[in-house]
């Protein structure tokens, strides 16, 4: 069962129907982790809700739920010698008054938006700095991909109605077939979260569970080939 299913009717499987939605991993993938950082995971392993009040960014048990299937993806790529890149806000964009999203924010720092421990970057890795959702709005991503020879992105991290979706989105506008990893990407509001693989899925990219996109990546990557 996919995790959307239980808020989907016949009316809207209809609907849907004529959208195809297959995995299409290039070549020369790139693995893309949005948005992994501390703000994501401040104030621990909790119920949203009990976040609200001193940080409404933070991700809570949803973000925790996602580290060691998101851990266990990149080391897939590491493996392999597939490039991984990262993206987190531009902050001065932040100190100017530029954000992602409407949301709220509580007084952040520079270091809210360091890449969370659990993925810290090796030196070969690249880093996206950006100032609105989407990783390629104002920043060198499209350049990047030319330079990496990327032809497909397989993407992780946070939030799916928001940073991930724009991404998303905008790769696929790129020419990048993009794929998530539905255990590797996660939001604050689960509702938003399905809805928005599901759009996502049939619309723009394809969505695979970490353990099938294990053996898909197996197949066309084997190790020591």
């Amino acid at each position: 069962m996919r995790i959307w299913d239980p808020l989907i009717n016949d009316d809207i499987r209809a609907m849907y129907a004529h959208y195809q939605s297959e995995p299409r991993l290039g070549s020369s993938p790139a693995l893309l982790l949005i948005d992994l950082y501390n703000l994501s995971y401040k104030g621990g392993n909790k119920p949203v809700r009990e976040l609200l009040s001193t940080n409404p960014s933070g991700c809570g048990e949803h973000a925790y739920k996602a580290i060691a299937p998101t851990q266990a993806l990149i080391q897939l790529f590491r493996d392999r010698q597939l490039p991984v890149i990262y993206s987190t806000r531009r902050w001065s964009a932040h100190s100017e008054g530029v954000h992602s999203t409407q949301r709220q924010r509580k007084a952040l720092t520079e270091e809210d938006y360091a890449i969370y421990e659990a993925f810290r970057p090796e030196p070969e890795d690249t880093i996206i700095y950006k100032p609105r959702a989407s990783v390629f709005f104002d920043t060198p991503m499209a350049e990047t991909m030319k330079e990496l020879g990327v032809d497909s992105l397989v993407i992780a991290g946070e939030s799916t109605s928001g940073c991930v979706r724009a991404s998303t989105v905008e790769a696929y506008s790129h020419g990048y077939p993009p794929i998530l990893i539905e255990e590797c990407v996660f939001d604050r509001n689960p509702v938003s979260h399905a809805m928005n693989l599901f759009d996502m899925h049939h619309k723009y990219g394809h969505v695979m569970p970490l353990e099938a996109f294990k053996a898909h990546l197996r197949q066309k990557f084997p190790l020591g080939s």
